[in-house]
């Protein structure tokens, strides 16, 4: 999910908070049920989830696991930036290898995750694509081998 520095976020009420937290338990979980739950009719649950997706405070989608769809290798990749940060930005945003891009402060300008296919794609992406970036002055790339945690479920407060 992308985020809109420049859009003015209003804060959010307890009713959307708690569909929200509904949903983060199971994104496949009826307006009905949500309904429910939080005190809404199926339709006025409908209108508020659809709010709250074209506001871009929230995604349902599916998560999958890349070994499961054929992605042998993730990798978070730091990269150092000469010059505006946000074009590479947005260049990196463009690939389709990668998932994540973070603006950062410390070591790195940017943090990258990139899913690919094997290691010879990595390698691919990194040189042939990553680095010849206009403004990318230098990357690191962490393997990540094998993955603990990964939750998108840290409610709202």
């Amino acid at each position: 999910m992308s985020r809109n520095p420049g859009r003015t976020s209003q804060p959010l009420d307890d009713v959307s908070k708690a569909i929200i937290e509904q949903l983060q338990q199971d994104g496949r979980r009826s307006y009905a049920a949500i309904g429910k739950v939080v005190g809404l009719s199926e339709a006025a649950v409908r209108q508020r989830v659809q709010r709250l997706i074209e506001s871009g405070v929230m995604q349902v989608v599916a998560v999958t696991d890349p070994l499961e769809m054929g992605f042998a290798r993730q990798a978070m990749v730091g990269v150092r930036v000469t010059g505006p940060l946000e074009p590479v930005a947005d260049r990196l945003a463009e690939l389709d290898e990668v998932d994540y891009v973070v603006v950062t402060a410390g070591s790195f300008d940017l943090l990258v995750e990139v899913v690919c296919e094997s290691d010879e794609h990595l390698l691919e992406l990194i040189s042939g694509q990553i680095r010849a970036i206009d403004g990318v002055a230098g990357t690191e790339t962490f393997m990540y081998l094998s993955l603990r945690k990964q939750t998108y479920s840290w409610g709202v407060r």
